[in-house]
């Protein structure tokens, strides 16, 4: 799963996810993408369900490229423990996922092939998301 090999800080603040995703949100690499519709925070776990998906859709022919990363730690604390003594230990790492942004991009494969990928991975993920293609592709 992916995680930071080094971060500055263990623990950070949870923030806002309000606006859209200026930054990801064209097609770089590949011919198609998922973009996303919600704001969320997609964990490492879903992350790493969703490039399965794909890549067993596509059969691992084509290439993908993952487009987000999970830079932010959340914390938890222990189940059945009381209230103050600071925050938690960090628990798992969340990718911070805006409207907008485009989380995967593939190139190599069909059409067809591209809408059952991206149906896969509307299952994995907790938002709703779209397929969307390089100009001059008919999805």
């Amino acid at each position: 799963m992916l995680a930071p090999r080094k971060v500055k800080f263990r623990k950070q603040q949870k923030g806002r996810r309000r606006g859209l995703a200026y930054r990801g949100s064209t097609l770089n690499f590949g011919d198609y993408g998922i973009i996303a519709l919600d704001a969320a925070w997609l964990t490492s776990r879903q992350i790493e369900a969703s490039r399965v998906a794909i890549s067993r859709a596509m059969k691992r022919s084509g290439k993908m490229w993952i487009r987000i990363f999970p830079h932010k730690p959340v914390t938890s604390k222990p189940a059945e423990t009381r209230m103050g003594k600071g925050k938690g230990a960090p628990d798992h790492w969340v990718a911070v996922v805006k409207p907008g942004r485009i989380m995967f991009e593939f190139e190599g494969v069909d059409t067809e092939t591209a809408k059952k990928a991206a149906r896969l991975v509307g299952h994995k993920l907790p938002i709703k998301c779209k397929l969307i293609a390089r100009e001059g592709i008919e999805i």
